[in-house]
């Protein structure tokens, strides 16, 4: 890797970050917290209305019968409903409930303005780092979606495990 950037300092960096900006939210949630897998399963659904539970399968890499399982816990909740397709009964396809919707834009509204006030506390030289380093962060979100996307998975296309 060129650069003094370490890919571990990186991740372990990137995890820290999105760990304490959880923690920080939930202290303040008026509901029960759901799980990573089911925010997860939720946004890709708000984001993808009438998405097939086997396409959610495949963008979240999990095996359909694992998502299949966070359908029924999320409709039994509330937060998720599912409807036959109109062209193939066997096919459920998934919507996100109002309750849903407002909840996760509650949770990324909280987000982005704990996120905004923490950047507004650093230094210039600091704000302007984090903007320049954002093309380079975007570019490595879009590789490692497109390897997940190719069914491509760690250890293979030539990367080896450490």
């Amino acid at each position: 890797m060129t650069g003094t950037t370490e890919p571990s300092e990186l991740e372990n960096v990137l995890a820290g970050l999105n760990r304490l900006i959880r923690r920080r939210l939930r202290a303040g949630l008026q509901f029960p917290r759901l799980r990573g897998a089911e925010v997860e399963l939720l946004r890709l659904v708000q984001a993808h209305p009438g998405l097939r539970v086997s396409e959610a399968a495949k963008e979240l890499g999990l095996a359909g019968n694992s998502v299949s399982t966070l359908v029924k816990g999320l409709v039994a909740l509330g937060m998720l409903e599912r409807s036959d397709d109109p062209g193939d009964g066997r096919v459920t396809l998934l919507r996100i409930t109002p309750e849903a919707d407002r909840r996760l834009r509650e949770w990324a509204d909280r987000r982005s303005a704990l996120v905004r006030g923490h950047i507004t506390r650093l230094s210039e030289a600091d704000r302007a780092a984090l903007d320049a380093a954002l093309p380079a962060l975007r570019a490595l979100s879009a590789s490692l979606h497109e390897e997940a996307e190719n069914g491509v998975g760690p250890g293979t296309g030539g990367v080896v495990d450490q």
